[in-house]
């Protein structure tokens, strides 16, 4: 069982919800007390593994309760473990089967960072970045379009804020400190994850990466974060996928640690591929 599914049991007792709930308010009033140019802050509600529940909230998009998930992408030695099936690696694995995107949402993206990257460059990498999973989607990189899963984006100049208490019908995207240890970036995914597969759904992704703690840079520069490398991962999460720790599985794009200068996440493995196919 995964550390999703886990915690999706965990939510289905009324005190875990409310606990859940509790937490994840906690968590948005400690990231609100100071903001950078880009953002506000980020405070990852406590808990162990990388994946924190937030807890359950009202989607005033859908009208439903939702759930929600703080995804923590880490700089980190690889570790043992993953997914296995009849004695064979499964390098892909999903928020929760089918959780996916059934309607295109636009995202929007305050660029403003510390390292020196241009507002144009963010903008249009994290728009080809989307673009890399949208065109794996249909199982053939390279083919033609692919399916539209998370729409077109736009930038501002506002200070943006990850919602970590509930989903407020807008995708961001920024830059800020994150209040975790070893924390490259996080992405938050609120959307129905339990009960019939046919009736889960994503609803909202936010990304924070941490410009705090780390530099950041477009050429895969030593000692710094490729953005390009981290953000194919982090946007793996925002349309439905999971983390992967296998060490059989680190060429992957969705394994669940990255480096100084690294750069082969910049490129879908077969894996990754695989399961975006599958999911939609």
């Amino acid at each position: 069982m995964t550390q999703y599914a886990r915690a999706v049991r965990k939510l289905k007792s009324p005190i875990a919800l409310l606990l859940g709930l509790v937490l994840a308010v906690t968590a948005g009033v400690s990231a609100a007390t100071t903001a950078s140019a880009a953002g506000k802050p980020v405070s990852v509600p406590p808990g162990a593994g990388d994946v924190r529940p937030l807890g359950v909230a009202f989607d005033p998009g859908s009208g439903r309760l939702v759930q929600g998930y703080a995804i923590v992408h880490r700089k980190k030695n690889a570790r043992g473990g993953g997914q296995a099936r009849q004695g064979k690696i499964q390098c892909y694995g999903f928020l929760a089967k089918n959780a996916k995107w059934k309607t295109v949402e636009p995202w929007v993206v305050n660029p403003g960072n510390t390292s020196g990257l241009t507002d144009a460059f963010v903008a249009s990498n994290l728009a080809a970045d989307i673009a890399k999973w949208e065109d794996a989607a249909d199982g053939a990189v390279g083919s033609g379009p692919g399916v539209n899963i998370l729409g077109g984006g736009t930038t501002t100049s506002n200070p943006l804020a990850v919602d970590n208490a509930a989903p407020d019908n807008v995708n961001e995207v920024y830059f800020a400190a994150i209040d975790e240890p070893g924390a490259i970036a996080v992405t938050t995914v609120w959307g129905i994850f339990g009960g019939p597969t046919f009736q889960r759904e994503l609803v909202e992704w936010d990304q924070v990466y941490d410009d705090a703690d780390y530099g950041w840079s477009d050429s895969g520069a030593a000692g710094k974060m490729d953005f390009e490398n981290i953000a194919t991962h982090e946007l793996g999460h925002s349309v439905g996928l999971g983390d992967l720790y296998n060490s059989a599985c680190a060429s992957e794009t969705m394994y669940g640690y990255a480096g100084f200068g690294e750069t082969q996440k910049r490129d879908l493995n077969t894996g990754d591929i695989t399961g975006a196919n599958k999911l939609y």
